[in-house]
């Protein structure tokens, strides 16, 4: 009857409307992996280049798109970036948002959400800093000791900064369990994927996370230590914690592996644009 055709067309419009949401999440997810791999390769280049002495120096995210916006083209390419990471932020704030990956509602399901959400704001803030490099000459948002001094200078900002640091040292331990028991292959197509390339893929994801544990690692603990001693200088990026481990012991061969390391993060970073299931 007339009722029924109506309900009928209005659950076909629904559906269509659905679709093409969840295409345009799944594009945007897409992008932003494959943008934020793109970016992670770049610092892990300019780390090795550090190492075998090529010159430069080690850099994090911030610095490799400011090195992006010297290069010919570079105003298009941080154009490019910038609705790339925007596209990761979106996803991310998705994930906790919607849910996708059915992490639930119990204490570990919110813990992951909570940090899907931590996520997005940190690419929306490297977003603006890409955004804000296309648009000026100027640089983008300030280093971490300068965050490390505003957040020291508020009402508990020593409790404040050493719960940052003790926080980013559980997130590396975190990627290093990631690395030890490649839990990140469960969002992972692997029906599409032939045996080599799950197994290369494996490979260079666990090495991947390990190095970006062990970098993390190193911001965490340095953040502790400016929070513990009242001193912002003590605080650092990952540039810091890269340049950290050059000044030690086979430091050139320290770098080296944490640089080939990151750029191993980011070739699987590149893979999960291609074979990451989007919901």
């Amino acid at each position: 009857d007339a009722r029924g055709a109506k309900w009928a067309a209005e659950r076909r419009a629904k559906e269509t409307t659905d679709s093409l949401g969840s295409s345009w999440v799944e594009r945007l997810g897409r992008l932003g992996y494959a943008t934020k791999g793109a970016v992670y390769a770049l610092v892990g280049a300019l780390a090795l280049a550090v190492a075998i002495g090529a010159g430069g120096q080690t850099t994090d995210p911030s610095g490799a798109l400011a090195t992006v916006g010297e290069q010919p083209f570079g105003l298009i390419l941080l154009v490019l970036i910038t609705v790339g990471l925007a596209g990761y932020a979106f996803w991310r704030l998705f994930q906790a948002v919607k849910d996708p990956d059915r992490e639930g509602s119990d204490a570990g399901g919110i813990a992951k959400r909570i940090g899907h959400a931590v996520a997005a704001l940190a690419y929306f803030g490297l977003a603006l800093s890409a955004g804000q490099l296309a648009l000026t000459s100027g640089g983008g948002g300030g280093s971490s000791q300068d965050w490390t001094a505003y957040l020291l200078s508020q009402p508990f900002g020593q409790v404040l900064i050493i719960g940052v640091g003790v926080a980013v040292v559980g997130y590396s331990l975190s990627q290093l369990y990631q690395a030890y028991e490649a839990q990140f292959r469960e969002y992972l197509k692997l029906g599409e994927m032939s045996v080599r390339e799950d197994t290369w893929i494996t490979r260079i994801g666990r090495f991947g996370f390990a190095a970006r544990g062990v970098v993390f690692a190193i911001v965490g603990i340095f953040l502790v230590q400016a929070g513990l001693r009242f001193d912002p200088s003590e605080a650092t990026g990952l540039g810091g914690a890269l340049k950290e481990l050059l000044g030690q012991p086979f430091g050139p061969w320290l770098l080296g592996l944490a640089a080939f390391g990151l750029i191993a993060y980011g070739l699987f970073m590149i893979a999960m644009a291609r074979y990451r299931r989007i919901a």
